[in-house]
């Protein structure tokens, strides 16, 4: 048995509808611009030839139905509603066509989003970890099974503030579709099981404040809420 001077974290989990265990979390990546529409709300031309990417640690892990403290250095914070998904199968350069076979479910996410920060970040051409890599902001939504959700395309995705409708899209928006995604990020990763990937997010992007309560939703999948407390 391995001993280590302090206690090491412990591995956060995700639930999925039908599954006594939790889906592990261990890498968060993140897709940027993924939807034209957003990319031209944020003043920047969406990438068409290939996705990018940023990335979120464990830490950032909140699960639906919690309450974010408003977080410290920022003044703009923001949501993002996205699709989700789970690697449940190891995936190194595989093709889009084969690349669903890795999948093992999908669900709701928010990306949440020192937006101040991110800014100036890219203005400076600096990496927008102060902006991204937030503790809570990476909050998701009970899971699916692939197989029940089925196809990726027609379902709507959106999402309301406080009940009124801030995002609505459809995920056959997505510039990149799911499978182009996971074939790409495999070029560059050993993908795994306990890989999560949030897929991008539509236009209607904006703030929130302290007492403001975030409702979204995928359809065929479990929806997501986030309450925003008082910073600490």
């Amino acid at each position: 048995m391995t001993d280590f001077l302090f206690e090491p974290p412990a591995t956060p989990g995700v639930p999925v509808a039908g599954e006594a265990a939790l889906y592990p979390v261990g890498r968060i990546f993140c897709v940027g611009r993924n939807y034209a529409a957003h990319a031209a709300e944020m003043g920047v031309e969406a990438d068409r030839e290939a996705p990018f990417y940023f990335t979120k640690s464990p830490s950032a892990f909140l699960a639906s139905g919690a309450t974010l403290p408003y977080p410290p250095g920022t003044e703009n914070f923001h949501y993002e509603m996205e699709l989700a998904l789970a690697i449940g199968a190891p995936a190194f350069r595989v093709s889009a066509a084969d690349a669903l076979d890795a999948i093992y479910a999908y669900g709701c996410a928010l990306d949440m989003t020192r937006r101040d920060l991110q800014l100036k970040a890219r203005e400076k051409q600096r990496p927008w970890d102060l902006g991204k890599d937030v503790e809570g902001s990476a909050v998701f939504a009970p899971m699916t099974r692939a197989a029940e959700l089925g196809e990726i395309g027609p379902q709507r995705i959106h999402l309301s503030v406080n009940g009124e409708i801030r995002q609505d899209a459809r995920l056959s928006d997505l510039i990149h579709s799911v499978p182009e995604i996971v074939a790409d990020l495999s070029k560059f990763y050993h993908l795994r099981p306990g890989d999560l990937i949030m897929t991008g997010t539509p236009a209607g992007v904006g703030p929130v404040e302290p007492g403001d309560r975030i409702e979204g939703g995928v359809d065929g999948l479990a929806p997501i809420s986030l309450a925003i407390g008082p910073a600490e």
